[in-house]
C-alpha cells in the first residue's frame, strides 16, 4: 500500500464567525455601531415593534409602523426590513435600522432571525440588537447559533474572501443574562461552524491523514487524549473494512480514537461512544457512481466531521459523562487493487461481509469502528453517525436525518434534541422483515440487501453493535443545502453536533435507558 504524503496542507486564512458581546442599555444607544436592529413580531393585528424599539422612536423622525407598512412586513421570523435613519440621530454614530422578524418569538424563530440578521450586515463592522429581548436564555442561545452560522464561509480565492461576517454583533437591552449562556452558544455554534468547514475542505487537500492530523490538533486545543492507527496498525488490529475500502486510495486509510473525561466523578460516569463515517472521498468505487453523482462526494465524511466537532466542544460545555469518538477514515477510489463486487472481507470483530456494492462502503468503515468499541470500549449507549443512504433522502427529504434506535428512552431523548437544536430527527424502524436479505451464500452478511436500502443498512450495522443500547443516525437527507436557507449556507452542512451536545451535555442524558 502506498505511503501517505507527510506534509499537513494548511488551509489559506479563513473567515472568523462575528464576535459577540453584551451591552446593558439600549441597542440604539451602543456607541460605535453602524446599525442598529430590533425585533419585530407577528401580531393578530399586524405586526409589533419589540424591545429596544422604544428608546429608538425617542431618537427618531421615522415611522417605524409606516415602515413596515410599506414594506409589506409581517413580523414572520427571519424576514427583515431596512430602514435608512442617516442624519436622524446627531448624537449616534448609526445610519441604518433592521427591523427583524421574529415571528412569535419560538428559538426556532429566534435562529432564523439571527441568521437573517447575519447575512443583512455581512461585510459591516458592527451591529447592536435587542432581537433576543424577546426571548427566554434558549431563544438567545439559538439567535447567537443562528447568527454565527448564518455567517459561515469557506474559499480558495487567490484574492480572499468574497464577503465577511459582520465583525461584531452587540446583543444589547436583553437585561440581565448570565454570560455562560453566551459562552456555551458559541461553543455549541462553533461546533456547527467546525464540522461545516471539514465538510466542505475538497478532497484534494482532505484525505485521511489530514482528516487525522486535524483530530491530533482538535484534541491538544479540547483536553481531549488521541490515538491515530496508520495502515500497518490497521492490519495489525484486524481492521479489515476500513483497510478494504481504502486499500485503492494512494492516501492509505487511519482510524482515530479520542477520549473526553469529565473532571469530576469520572468513575462512576457513563460512557458513550461516538462512532462517525469518515470517507473523505467517494467515487463508488468499482461500482462508480455516475459523475453527477460525484460532485458532492467531499462531505462523505461528514459523520466523522461530526463527531470531531462534538469532542472538540464538549470541555467547554463541562460535559458531565465520558464521550469516545471514533473516526473511521478511507477514500474509496479505483485502481488495480481495487475492492471488487465478490470479494469477502473480515471485520474487526471477526464477522464476514460479502460485497455485492461497492458504492455501500460506509457500513464497511463503521462496522470495524463499532466492533472495536464493542471490544475494547464496551460503553453504555453507542451511537453512530453517517450520510450512509441514499434511501433515507428519498424517504425524508432534505430537512430531517434518519435515526434508528434500539431504545425507546434513547430514541426519545436524540428526537427532543434534534427538535430543540434546529437539527431534526425522525425515527425509522428496524423491521426484522428485512433481515433475511441479508443472506449471503458465502459471507455472514450481504452488504447491499436489494430491498428497504436504509432500514437494510441499519439492520446490517446492528450485527456490531454486541446487543448494546445503539443509535444510528443516517444524516445523508441533510448532508447538503441547496441554497442559502436559515442558518444553513448552500453546501455540506456538517449537520448533527448542535443536537448531540444538546444531547450529550444536558441533564442525565442516559436516564431511563436500558443498560
Amino acid at each position: 500500500m502506498p505511503s501517505a504524503a507527510t506534509a499537513h496542507p494548511t488551509l489559506p486564512p479563513q473567515v472568523s464567525p462575528p464576535e459577540l458581546a453584551f451591552a446593558e442599555t439600549a441597542p440604539s444607544r451602543v456607541a460605535g455601531v453602524g446599525i442598529v436592529a430590533v425585533p419585530v413580531l407577528t401580531g393578530s393585528d399586524g405586526p409589533l415593534l419589540g424591545p429596544g424599539s422604544d428608546a429608538l422612536l425617542q431618537d427618531l423622525d421615522v415611522d417605524l409602523l409606516e415602515a413596515l407598512a410599506v414594506a409589506g412586513a409581517t413580523g414572520a421570523a427571519g424576514e427583515v426590513t431596512p430602514v435608512p435613519v442617516a442624519g436622524s440621530v446627531p448624537h449616534a454614530g448609526f445610519d441604518l435600522v433592521l427591523l427583524v422578524g421574529v415571528g412569535s418569538g419560538t428559538a426556532a424563530d429566534l435562529r432564523r432571525a439571527g441568521a437573517a440578521l447575519a447575512r443583512r450586515t455581512s461585510d459591516q463592522d458592527a451591529v447592536a440588537t435587542s432581537v433576543p429581548a424577546v426571548a427566554d436564555d434558549d431563544g438567545l442561545v439559538a439567535f447567537v447559533e443562528g447568527a454565527v452560522l448564518g455567517s459561515f464561509g469557506f474559499q480558495l480565492r487567490s484574492a480572499g474572501p468574497k464577503r465577511r461576517p459582520v465583525r461584531r454583533i452587540v446583543v444589547a437591552g436583553v437585561g440581565t443574562r448570565d454570560p455562560d449562556v453566551l459562552h456555551r452558544a458559541l461553543a455549541v455554534a462553533g461546533a456547527g461552524w467546525r464540522s461545516r468547514t471539514l465538510c466542505t475542505v475538497p478532497s484534494n487537500i482532505k484525505n485521511p491523514a489530514w482528516l487525522a492530523t486535524e483530530a491530533e490538533q482538535v484534541a491538544a486545543a479540547a483536553g481531549l487524549t488521541v490515538r491515530v492507527w496508520d495502515e500497518r496498525q490497521l492490519e495489525r488490529d484486524g481492521f479489515g473494512g476500513i483497510l478494504a475500502v481504502g486499500r485503492a486510495s494512494a492516501q492509505p486509510p487511519r482510524f482515530v480514537r479520542l477520549d473526553h473525561r469529565p473532571a469530576r466523578g469520572v468513575r462512576r460516569a457513563p460512557h458513550v461512544v461516538l462512532v462517525g463515517k469518515g470517507i473523505t472521498f467517494d467515487s463508488g468505487g468499482l461500482s462508480i457512481k455516475p459523475g453527477e453523482a460525484m460532485a458532492n462526494m467531499k462531505r462523505d465524511m461528514t459523520g466523522a466531521a461530526v463527531v470531531l466537532a462534538v469532542m472538540g466542544a464538549l470541555r467547554d460545555l463541562g460535559c458531565q459523562i465520558r464521550v469516545t469518538g471514533l473516526l473511521c477514515l478511507a477514500e474509496n477510489v479505483i485502481d488495480g487493487d481495487a475492492l471488487r463486487p465478490g470479494d469477502v472481507i473480515r471485520h474487526y470483530s471477526g464477522r464476514s461481509t460479502e460485497v455485492n456494492n461497492t458504492d455501500a462502503e460506509g457500513r464497511l468503515v463503521l462496522a470495524d469502528g463499532l466492533g472495536y468499541a464493542v471490544d475494547k470500549l464496551k460503553p453504555d449507549v453507542l451511537v453512530d453517525v453517517a450520510t450512509l443512504t441514499g434511501a433515507v433522502k428519498v424517504a425524508l427529504g432534505l430537512r430531517i436525518g434518519g435515526l434508528f434506535c434500539t431504545d425507546d428512552a434513547l430514541a426519545g431523548r436524540l428526537l427532543q434534541a434534534g427538535s430543540a437544536a434546529g437539527e431534526p430527527l425522525w425515527r425509522l424502524p428496524l423491521a426484522d422483515d428485512y433481515e433475511d436479505g441479508l443472506s449471503s451464500k458465502v459471507a455472514d452478511a450481504l452488504n447491499t440487501p436489494s430491498r428497504a436500502p436504509a432500514i437494510s443498512a441499519a439492520l446490517f450495522l446492528q450485527h456490531f453493535t454486541g446487543g448494546l443500547p445503539w443509535a444510528h443516525l443516517d444524516i445523508a437527507s441533510v448532508g447538503d443545502a441547496v441554497e442559502d436557507e436559515h442558518e444553513w449556507t448552500a453546501g455540506p452542512t456538517g449537520f448533527g453536533p448542535r443536537l448531540l451536545l444538546r444531547w450529550l451535555c444536558g441533564p442525565d442524558p442516559l436516564a431511563g435507558v436500558v443498560r
